[in-house]
Formats: structure tokens, C-alpha cells, sequence
């Protein structure tokens, strides 16, 4: 069985959150007009989504919760480093 149904739920969740702290610092980045920055992250984002986005298609409710609350996570310590960047 392929997908994210046979990915532990650490895996699910590291996901999520780098996929969304990258989203982050791409929005100061943006915010800031770093040129250089928002190629390099807008393409590690777009390239992790490529890879989560059937993954996450096909899973579980609690795995979907999982990968939310990585989002969720990933948000967070995104703004803590882009606050701690940029002060």
C-alpha cells in the first residue's frame, strides 16, 4: 500500500509544518521585497506541496487532523523565525 496511510504520524505532521513555516517566512520575505529569498522558498514550497497533495488525498481523518495540526505548528515557529530574523 502506497501513501500516506503507511507514514507514522511524526512523518505526517513534519510535513505539514515545514511545508506552512516555509509559507511564513516566504510571506516576510515578500513583505520585505527579498527578490533572491521568495524564488528560493516559493520553490521548496511548491515542491513539497507536489509531494504531500495526493499523499494527503488519500488519507485518514485522523491523519488529515495530524497533517492540520502540523500546519498549524509549522505557522507558528515560521512567525517565531522570521520574528527573530527580521527584529
Amino acid at each position: 500500500m502506497n501513501g500516506i496511510t503507511n507514514n507514522k504520524p511524526m512523518k505526517i505532521f513534519l510535513q505539514s509544518f515545514f511545508q506552512i513555516g516555509l509559507v511564513a517566512v516566504n510571506t516576510m520575505l515578500i513583505a520585505k521585497g527579498i527578490v533572491p529569498g521568495v524564488f528560493i522558498v516559493s520553490f521548496l514550497i511548491s515542491l513539497l506541496w507536489a509531494f504531500n497533495v495526493s499523499k494527503v488525498a488519500i488519507s485518514t481523518t485522523a491523519q488529515k487532523l495530524i497533517y492540520a495540526s502540523g500546519a498549524g505548528c509549522g505557522a507558528v515557529v515560521g512567525l517565531l523565525l522570521i520574528t527573530l530574523i527580521f527584529k
